[in-house]
């Protein structure tokens, strides 16, 4: 038998399909993204997972522990697509248990997540093999820092600035999985940046699994990078995807007070209003900190929206403890709640803690924080109804109408225009609808944008 070629093997992939499925953070669709130009560059053509397909990537989470469960289930839709398909799973689950993947009937390759990018020298010409290929190496060795964004309709893009994470919260894997804090240069991302901007994009979302830690091993810190990317021509909008309260300085609110793109909104991971509780998730503030943070924010930024991430069902967590949260996140001017139910995952600290809260309960927490979300989300958009805000509408479409958000992260309907798609337009905000949704109508075309956006900044000293 003939050994192939490379060029034999380009060839071969030239008529060959690829799908893929990814499951977990915005940072996962950043990097799936990226994986899918690298197919585009190898001639495959990439498909809808819905269809049929040579090649299944899944792109796996394992925040819950429902990841073997949700792998299993896209597995099974990938096989009935094509059951002669080569199916590849990676990801920070692929990282964790690869041999419970690998078992897995259909499971092809398994690659962790520090080698997702070298998908294509571990799976060959990707034909199936007699046995499962499993490709797993040490987070702990993971130095290389792999650029990724993705995009949504075009509009706006998620920039991946940071990676790893070298907090050891209680509950979280995402250190086992994905290695230690690290990122590049505040050259690189710019560099990044400026591509994305040539290529439309209107609005950029940094992204990572710890991003307020970006620089921290190399001298920079996450406000160069913010004041870096403000100068950029064409840059509109920036966005932080999320940022830990203690990394969140003073004078990063104050600089996102002054600037002109990053946006009024922040999401600000609290997990729980109980110090006793935050002491034995290990994370690196208290109450008080996370209510300075607010507290900031709201006096230089009067109509910025805050969202929460809540942990509900910790061990430990007693009804005198949930109470303290429900309390704590009632009297936070906040404009919605991510709300999680707290799940047991394995070579965690909080696995082997007494006093664990049953499911029932657990489920029962989760849904009054849910219900404490939705009238946080009712009462910040209702109180913009009436004004004047800058909106960035998407292809989206809902019942006809066209969607966009504005800066401060309420979801505007319009009726569909095409010309409105990747546009940023003063709307007002007229009324609510049953979507959840704010309608919204174009503002007096004599209103300039400078003019009829309500003020973002108070001049105040940082509170400490």
């Amino acid at each position: 038998m003939t050994e192939k070629t490379p060029s034999d093997i380009i060839r071969s992939n030239k008529a060959r399909s690829v799908a893929f499925h990814t499951l977990g953070c915005k940072l996962n669709f950043a990097e799936t993204s990226t994986l899918k130009r690298h197919f585009s560059g190898r001639d495959f053509s990439i498909v809808p997972f819905e269809q049929k397909a040579d090649v299944y990537v899944i792109n796996t989470c394992s925040v819950t522990m429902d990841a073997n469960r949700d792998c299993r289930k896209v597995v099974r839709r990938a096989q009935r697509q094509n059951p002669e398909a080569f199916i590849a799973v990676t990801g920070c689950y692929a990282q964790l248990e690869p041999d419970e993947i690998a078992a897995i009937e259909g499971v092809d390759l398994v690659v962790g997540a520090r080698d997702k990018f070298d998908i294509f020298s571990l799976a060959g010409n990707f034909e199936k093999p007699d046995r499962t290929i499993i490709h797993r190496t040490d987070v702990n060795e993971a130095f290389d820092f792999h650029h990724a964004f993705s995009a949504n309709d075009r509009t706006r893009a998620f920039l991946k600035v940071q990676d790893g994470c070298d907090y050891k919260c209680s509950f979280c894997t995402i250190p086992l999985a994905r290695g230690k804090s690290r990122s590049p240069s505040v050259d690189e991302i710019v560099a990044n940046a400026r591509n994305v901007i040539d290529d439309g994009y209107r609005e950029i979302v940094l992204t990572g699994v710890n991003v307020g830690d970006f620089g921290s091993h190399n001298g920079e810190t996450f406000l160069d990078l913010l004041m870096q990317l403000d100068r950029l021509r064409g840059l509109e909008r920036i966005r932080i995807s999320s940022i830990e309260p203690n990394l969140l300085s003073d004078d990063i609110i104050s600089f996102a007070a002054q600037s002109n793109t990053v946006q009024p909104h922040f999401h600000i991971p609290l997990q729980s209003g109980s110090d006793e509780i935050l002491q034995k998730m290990k994370r690196r503030y208290r109450t008080d900190l996370y209510r300075r943070r607010v507290e900031t924010i709201r006096n230089v930024m009067p109509h910025a929206c805050i969202g929460v991430d809540v942990i509900t069902g910790h061990p430990g967590e007693s009804d005198a403890h949930f109470r303290t949260t429900m309390d704590f996140l009632k009297s936070l001017p906040v404009g919605y709640l991510h709300v999680f139910t707290y799940s047991e995952r394995p070579n965690t600290t909080a696995l082997g803690m007494s006093h664990h809260v049953s499911p029932k309960i657990r489920k029962e927490r989760t849904h009054k924080l849910r219900r404490i979300s939705e009238q946080k989300r009712f009462d910040f958009d209702s109180s913009h109804l009436g004004t004047i805000r800058p909106v960035l509408f998407e292809q989206e479409l809902e019942d006809g109408r066209i969607l966009g958000w504005t800066d401060n992260y309420i979801r505007v309907s319009m009726p569909h225009d095409p010309a409105l798609v990747n546009e940023i337009v003063l709307c007002q905000l007229d009324d609510r609808e049953p979507n959840k949704a704010v309608r919204g109508s174009i503002a007096a075309s004599e209103l300039s944008h400078k003019a009829s956006i309500t003020p973002r900044i108070t001049i105040q000293q940082p509170v400490s």
